[in-house]
């Protein structure tokens, strides 16, 4: 009866090293590594898509450029007020180390000079405002002015829900103006 008690205390002396190694952070399963280092890779990769179209040299607060990744598959969407911007955006994608394939679902705006002259007019009502023009120091502002037809969408990102309410009401204002989406986001929501 004794030399079992000694053999199953030695037999758990030796287990329980064992036990604590394999519930140690160093032993953590490969799968959850793996997992973490391909969230990573695609967060650069995304970061790098953003990148390349933001960059672009006809990118302006007319057009308004989106993407959404699959894997390794990047499909674009948006309205821009160039062709060229267009097969630009699909281009500069393309060239990425590590997307496959482009789906270019850009969308090019009708030409219209009355389309044109509700673009201009729109910038100055929104970041000619005291309280907007902080956006207008960008690169590219945040406050993108989308018209097609007469009908202007706000897309971007603002600072809070009074800019996003006044950017609405001074784009609403505007003569000619058939109707206005916002569309834009407060930062402070989470995205």
């Amino acid at each position: 009866m004794r030399k079992e008690l000694r053999s199953l205390y030695v037999i758990l002396l030796l287990a329980i090293p064992m036990v604590a190694l394999a519930h140690s952070p160093a032993a953590q399963p490969q799968e959850e590594k793996k997992q973490r280092s391909e969230a990573k890779y695609r967060e650069k990769l995304a970061k790098e898509v953003r990148h390349q179209l933001v960059m672009l040299p006809w990118y302006s607060v007319f057009d308004n450029l989106a993407y959404k990744m699959e894997g390794d598959k990047v499909i674009l969407s948006g309205q821009v007020t160039r062709p060229t911007l267009k097969s630009d955006a699909e281009g500069a994608v393309k060239s990425i180390e590590g997307v496959a394939s482009v789906v270019n679902n850009i969308e090019v705006l009708p030409l219209s000079p009355l389309d044109d002259q509700l673009r201009r007019a729109v910038y100055r009502a929104i970041y000619g405002d005291a309280g907007l023009s902080r956006y207008s120091v960008q690169a590219v502002p945040s406050i993108h002015i989308i018209v097609k037809n007469g009908n202007v969408t706000l897309e971007g990102v603002v600072d809070n829900e009074t800019d996003k309410n006044l950017a609405n009401l001074r784009a609403s204002g505007v003569p000619n103006v058939f109707s206005v989406k916002n569309n834009l986001v407060v930062a402070s929501d989470g995205k």
